[in-house]
């Protein structure tokens, strides 16, 4: 194809560049008019921004001149969809930020306080419901579970039993002057005053060589080491007497010394008491207390008992 006229055609067949060409030219090629660019005698006009007329005739009025300040529409601007035959639109103001005559931003400071007093809130209420919950678990345990301990450290604490609760330990049997086998010519009397068995009964007539006085104990839990007690007054000097378990001395002698200071031999006066630590055994044993050689037993015996382990009183 050879630019220029080629015969009769539209003019969407002529050849919009034919104009360049010297033979393009000798058939009549002509540049577009009114600096536009394409086919011949094309019309293609620049309007500015918002001077485009819809639906009317004739020329379309020259743009105003924008004027203030920067990135602010002219007061004069009217956007297409509000000119007649426009379509329709809803616009949306966008807030500008700065200073001067712009718009204020939202308040950061503000929706931060805000923020934090929310957490916080939270946080409280999170720790109130842990330490209720603690309360109620507390509430909840059997009372008296973990006893305290007593501010005397001088006595130890009985152990605890398999059940939780204090066991007793159990009763021992104690023995009065009147229920006492007697030998060596001891004696019940009562004349003097103060003592503490039945009766205010005592043996008397223990200061003579084999005089004695036997007890047969029954009921021993266990074999172990006990404490026996005998309850006696004198008002001498101090006394001393022979103690026998189970048919065999036990230690060196009972001290029977005048603890209660009695003088004068007032027998009234000294009733006090003494004690031992033999080893028993379960069941069945017998305690004596007896004048043998080398004592001294001007004593007069009143009750004997018994306790469990080594102690004083």
């Amino acid at each position: 194809m050879t630019p220029g006229n080629n015969g009769a055609s539209t003019p969407e067949d002529d050849d919009p560049f034919g104009y360049l060409y010297a033979d393009g030219q000798a058939n009549g090629a002509q540049p577009p008019s009114g600096g536009g660019y394409g086919y011949p005698n094309s019309v293609n006009r620049v309007r500015p921004v918002g001077t485009r007329q819809y639906g009317q005739q004739g020329p379309a009025p020259q743009a105003p001149p924008q004027q203030g300040a920067y990135a602010q529409p002219s007061a004069n601007y009217a956007a297409p969809e509000t000119l007649p035959g426009g379509a329709t639109t809803t616009s949306s103001h966008q807030p500008s930020h700065g200073g001067g005559g712009r718009g204020r931003g939202p308040n950061t400071k503000g929706l931060l306080i805000g923020a934090i007093a929310v957490v916080a809130a939270v946080v409280i209420g999170i720790g109130i419901a842990m330490i209720g919950g603690d309360d109620d678990e507390k509430g909840g345990d059997q009372a008296g579970a973990n006893p305290t301990q007593t501010q005397d450290q001088g006595e130890p604490s009985a152990p605890a039993s398999k059940d939780g609760a204090d066991e007793e330990k159990a009763e021992l049997p104690t023995i009065d002057a009147k229920a006492l086998r007697l030998d060596g010519g001891a004696a019940l009397a009562s004349d003097v005053d103060g003592a503490q068995s039945d009766g205010g009964i005592y043996v008397a007539g223990l200061n003579k060589p084999g005089a004695t006085v036997t007890w047969t104990v029954n009921g021993i839990p266990e074999d172990g080491a006990y404490t026996v007690f005998v309850r006696y007054s004198t008002a001498d000097d101090p006394q001393s007497m022979t103690l026998t378990v189970n048919g065999k001395p036990f230690g060196s002698k009972l001290n029977m010394d005048n603890f209660a200071r009695a003088k004068d031999g007032d027998f009234s006066k000294g009733w006090t008491q003494t004690f031992a630590w033999p080893t028993l055994n379960a069941g069945t044993n017998t305690i004596s207390v007896s004048c043998g050689d080398g004592d001294k037993c001007n004593v007069l015996l009143d009750q004997l008992w018994l306790k469990e382990g080594q102690v004083k009183n």
